[in-house]
């Protein structure tokens, strides 16, 4: 191996080790940068004896930590970070207002989950058993935590009578 591509495996180690704290989550980046400084490292050892080795990994060392300070303290983080709020939210049952027994109306497909208007509040429900169509007529069947079933008004699944076949 020759001084150019020593000096090549180990810029290319620093910069998949760099790529892998700002860029690339995972650790296959960092793994692979790890082994090519340290082949790095190893050649100039076996190449140019102790004293060259030494400086190459005392070199690559401090690199390393310049590398990781500079990226630390500089603003490269704000363009990778998540600078804009999520508007979702979780429903926020009242009690006062959807209940057990509550009527709406399906604003998009339930399958088995979406969007319902009930009782004026648009809210996630979660059909039982089968999928909802949009603009149907349903009913709330269950209220557990945040999660709210419901049912369609229409459906006689769940109706209590029991029907005879005589």
């Amino acid at each position: 191996m020759n001084l150019t591509l020593m000096i090549i495996t180990l810029a290319l180690g620093l910069i998949l080790l760099t790529l892998e704290i700002v860029a690339l989550p995972g650790g296959i980046a960092g793994i692979f940068g790890v082994l090519l400084i340290g082949f790095g490292v190893w050649q100039s050892y076996h190449l140019y004896g102790t004293s060259v080795g030494l400086i190459v990994l005392l070199g690559s060392i401090a690199v390393c930590t310049v590398l990781l300070i500079i990226f630390m303290r500089s603003k490269t983080w704000k363009r990778f970070s998540l600078n804009e709020e999520s508007a979702s939210k979780v429903n926020q049952i009242d009690s006062k207002t959807i209940a057990i027994g509550a009527k709406g109306r399906t604003v998009a497909r339930l399958a088995p989950t979406g969007k319902a208007l009930i009782d004026g509040e648009l809210v996630e429900v979660h059909a039982v058993n089968r999928y909802i169509e949009p603009d149907q007529d349903i009913e709330v069947v269950a209220i557990d935590g945040y999660r709210i079933d419901v049912r369609q008004t229409n459906d006689s699944r769940f109706d209590d009578q029991p029907t005879s076949n005589q």
